[in-house]
């Protein structure tokens, strides 16, 4: 795992062309249940420690770039970003795009998926928050488009999947897996049987099929389970399922 400036670990994935990095869960300030990259604004966290991970995380990966996140809300709109934005005006979206050199685009999970997207040749970047919702609704393809209407080739784009509930993990109802196949009966693969009348929900699939359907043709999904690595990696699931009161979050970057 390769660090910058600050010792702070990142995962890397091959071919996007332009600095970017998932973060995890090490080499920031925080204490407790928030130890210790957490980035998380909304989160119960000291603001104070949660301002210095945000400043440690953008220097690991990508030291000369300004950080922009947005205020995630599972949705499928897409920005496109000029210049910085404060992070109290944080615009209410899930995906970001920009042609500007000298940003840093952020998103923030804890089990959902992040995605980064880069035709550097353009030099045109994405990033996307990619849950349950924002994957059945394409947030993926939406922000594709938004690529290609800064002068992105979709061909041209290369994109990752970073760190994210694995199916493994995933278990979800039947009600859930209606809502996905009353999509399309396809979309049936991405489910497998679990406890009972459960079922397990490949989430990290399910964003590569969309990301192949708006016609990106190099995909990396790097198979990092969220839930199943505490030292590593915040999840939401994981500490709901340990009654805890809240939990940070993990951010992914990148940046021209």
């Amino acid at each position: 795992m390769p660090t910058g400036l600050v010792d702070a670990p990142f995962v890397t994935a091959p071919g996007l062309g332009v600095p970017h990095g998932f973060l995890g869960r090490q080499g920031g300030v925080s204490g407790g249940i928030f130890a210790s990259l957490n980035v998380g604004l909304g989160s119960s966290d000291d603001p104070a420690s949660v301002r210095e991970n945000r400043r440690r995380a953008v220097a690991a990966v990508a030291p000369a770039a300004a950080l922009v996140t947005l205020h995630q809300v599972h949705s499928v709109l897409v920005v496109a970003v000029t210049g910085t934005v404060a992070d109290a005006e944080r615009p209410q979206a899930d995906a970001m795009v920009t042609a500007t050199p000298g940003l840093a685009l952020g998103i923030l999970t804890a089990d959902c998926a992040p995605i980064l997207l880069a035709d550097a040749q353009a030099g045109v970047i994405g990033a996307a928050h990619s849950g349950w919702k924002g994957a059945l609704g394409d947030i993926a393809g939406s922000t594709v488009t938004a690529m290609e209407m800064l002068g992105a080739r979709r061909d041209h784009i290369r994109a990752a999947i970073g760190p994210c509930i694995a199916r493994a993990s995933y278990e979800v109802d039947a009600g859930f897996r209606e809502r996905f196949l009353g999509e399309a009966l396809a979309h049936e693969a991405f489910f497998s049987r679990g406890r009972g009348d459960r079922f397990q929900f490949d989430l990290e699939g399910f964003v590569a099929m969309r990301l192949a359907d708006a016609g990106v043709r190099h995909v990396t999904a790097l198979g990092i389970d969220t839930y199943a690595d505490a030292d590593r990696w915040f999840s939401y699931r994981r500490t709901t399922h340990a009654g805890e009161p809240d939990y940070g979050r993990q951010l992914s970057v990148i940046a021209l």
